[in-house]
């Protein structure tokens, strides 16, 4: 049994070999070849063929002219895929398929690798064709991109809210600053300018002999700084130009964002889509919808003679230079908005005098249409019309009004209006100053005009919690808004809260918060008879156009019922009640003060919202009002009583808005 065992060993062994050589002799070399294509492949893709066999060339100096006939197209790198191989004896050909994304292009294009085996190793046949199948010996590949013009973004009418305006770039110019000190001329054009001088003086020393150091991009119209000024310092001029700009400096500037050259953050974050001096959107519609705006650039790729200065080809005729690929620069679409310009301007000018954050809203009922979206100077650049999270205070008995009537009660419906109430330890008071005559058993009406805090906290039985939820929905709160186009905050109110949290529910604290935004929503619904979904985009071009954010969140789209949202929509009757309510505030409560506005009838909310820790607690100060086909909230932050500080701003506007 032993001997059979190795015997059969034997056998197993000769036929083991008797394959390998069958597999050896029938090797023609095909895997190799195929080994070394995709080799090659990668390298080129890497840009670095320093450690591949090349046949031909020293593989360093085949590595230097890899690097120097793509240095134009960097920091790009292509994708190289290599296709079938086909082998002749100790020979192979292979096509190379070459990608290359060139900021928003794709250039496509197919070279011919030849290989040849020596000893058991397959080397590349280095040539110019190989890395681009027209380039000459002796040429290098040249980029020149051209930026389309960025689109205007568009108002009301088509009216031109940002659009190209002349400017002037003012800075030294280090040619033409002669024998004088750089510094000394920076010091003084800093000073000139309103710049931070130590912060200038260093940039304008660090730069190149040849270099323009912008210290400042002035608007031509109305600058105060003139010409002359500038040419008295030596080496300092003025370079005009024209860029996107809005109307004046500040005009919805929290809302449309800005245009400047992009930052080396937003550089890195672009991954090769900006470069060194391309003009992006900042903030607002301009960042969000910058694609749509900036449309594509237009690109050429050209081979040049290696070692022809930029000067020598433009002095050259013809042009030495040969076109390999071209893409046409496209320019941007306008991006359409509902804003009006003079609305908006009014409600930029009536808050220029008030010093804490601020704003003002101005909305269609009819249609949504945002007309206006203005945040005060003491917003410090931050959207407070759409984006503010604030406790809406007493504008919120709109939304426990409507909750009472849908539990049967009406306008004329009897409430208590007491000096204080106190739940579950907690004491409750009207606002100060509150009248005595207005205390009692009061209609829900009268309780609404003079804003009752004791009377509704007093009803927070008759309504749940759930039911003010829904309530606020119905009138277009604290839901999306898929007509946007614009990152806002459209309320929150929870569906859930018991004792002195549901009490203070019901006059618009606790935990309910509302931007400008949303109150002139939930004003323009009364106007409208129907949730309002407001719209400021009119053709958006990006999957962000319904983007809402929730209380504490980013933008989402599943954490906010859809808009209208609510299964039991506001209807005409209870608007009516609800307009009914609000016109009281003006005839008989504490908006008196609206009944002189012109034209049609003023319906009004006033609101007080306390917040901090502070004894007696400060107070945030809002009003809502609707006026014909207007809805409007005025909100000042820490402003005091909506009534005196937030109202005259009110009519102020509604009178001007006509």
């Amino acid at each position: 049994m032993a001997q059979m065992g190795k015997t059969k060993n034997i056998v197993l062994g000769l036929a083991a070999l008797m394959i390998a050589g069958s597999l050896t002799a029938c090797d023609d070399g095909r895997s190799g070849a195929e080994g070394a294509a995709k080799q090659l492949a990668s390298s080129l893709a890497a840009l670095d063929v320093g450690s591949l066999a090349v046949d031909g060339k020293d593989a360093a100096a085949a590595n230097e002219q890899l690097k120097a006939v793509f240095a134009a197209l960097d920091p790009a790198k292509p994708s190289v895929e290599s296709g079938a191989v086909k082998l002749d004896g100790d020979k192979a050909s292979v096509p190379l398929n070459f990608t290359w994304k060139i900021g928003t292009a794709e250039w496509k294009y197919t070279s011919q690798a030849a290989l040849k085996k020596s000893g058991d190793k397959w080397a590349v046949q280095w040539t110019t064709t190989l890395l681009e199948p027209d380039l000459k010996d002796g040429e290098v590949l040249d980029k020149t991109v051209t930026a389309p013009t960025r689109a205007e973004i568009l108002g009301a009418g088509d009216s031109k809210l940002v659009s190209y305006r002349p400017v002037v770039y003012v800075g030294i110019d280090k040619t033409t600053i002669g024998a004088a000190d750089p510094a000394a001329s920076a010091a003084k054009l800093a000073q000139l300018v309103g710049v931070d001088e130590a912060a200038y003086v260093k940039q304008v020393q660090a730069s190149g002999p040849q270099a323009f150091v912008s210290a400042i991009t002035l608007r031509q119209d109305g600058r105060t700084i003139t010409d002359q000024q500038i040419a008295a310092i030596p080496g300092a001029r003025g370079i005009p130009d024209s860029l996107p700009l809005a109307p004046t400096r500040t005009f919805a500037r929290a809302v449309l964002g800005t245009v400047a050259e992009a930052s080396a953050e937003q550089i890195q974050k672009a991954g090769g889509a900006f470069k060194a001096g391309d003009v992006v959107g900042t903030g607002g519609l301009e960042e969000q919808y910058d694609a749509q705006l900036r449309g594509q650039d237009g690109v050429s790729i050209k081979a040049r003679p290696q070692g022809m200065t930029d000067d020598q080809i433009k002095a050259a005729k013809p042009d030495p230079r040969r076109v390999l690929f071209a893409v046409d620069a496209k320019p941007g679409d306008p991006l359409k908005t509902t804003l009006d310009p003079r609305l908006q301007q009014l409600a930029e000018d009536t808050l220029a005098g008030v010093g804490p954050a601020s704003a003002i809203v101005a909305l269609r009922p009819s249609t949504g249409a945002v007309l206006a979206a203005a945040s005060g100077p003491g917003s410090n650049g931050y959207n407070t019309a759409m984006l503010g999270q604030y406790a809406p205070g007493s504008t919120f008995k709109i939304v426990d009004s409507l909750a009472l009537i849908r539990n049967g009660m009406t306008p004329d419906s009897k409430v208590e209006c007491t000096p204080t109430i106190t739940v579950d330890g907690r004491t409750f008071k009207n606002a100060e100053g509150y009248p005595e005559s207005s205390l009692g058993s009061v209609a829900l009406r009268d309780a609404f005009a003079h804003s009752c805090n004791t009377a509704f906290i007093s009803s927070r039985d008759k309504v749940s919690q759930a039911q003010l939820e829904s309530a606020a929905t119905s009138l277009g709160v604290a839901v999306q808004a898929p007509k946007l186009g614009a990152e806002a905050f459209l309320g929150s109110v929870p569906g859930n809260a018991d004792g002195t949290e549901h009490a203070a529910s019901m006059i618009g604290q606790g935990k309910v918060l509302l931007s400008p935004l949303a109150a002139a929503i939930m004003a323009a619904s009364v106007a409208h008879g129907a949730p309002v979904s407001p719209q400021l985009v009119l053709n958006p071009a990006s999957v962000s156009a319904g983007a809402t954010t929730t209380a504490s969140g980013p933008p989402s789209s599943s954490a906010l019922p859809s808009a209208p949202a609510s299964d039991k929509p506001v209807t005409p009757a209870e608007a009516a009640a609800l307009g009914d309510m609000m016109r009281a505030v003006v005839t008989s409560g504490h908006a008196g003060f609206l009944a002189s506005v012109p034209g049609a009838p003023v319906g009004a909310k006033t609101g007080t919202a306390e917040f901090g820790n502070e004894n007696p607690p400060k107070t945030h100060a809002w009003i809502v009002a609707v006026h014909g086909d207007l809805a409007v909230a005025v909100f000042v932050e820490d402003g005091g009583l909506g009534a005196t500080t937030s109202g005259p701003l009110l009519k102020s506007f509604l009178t001007a808005a006509g």
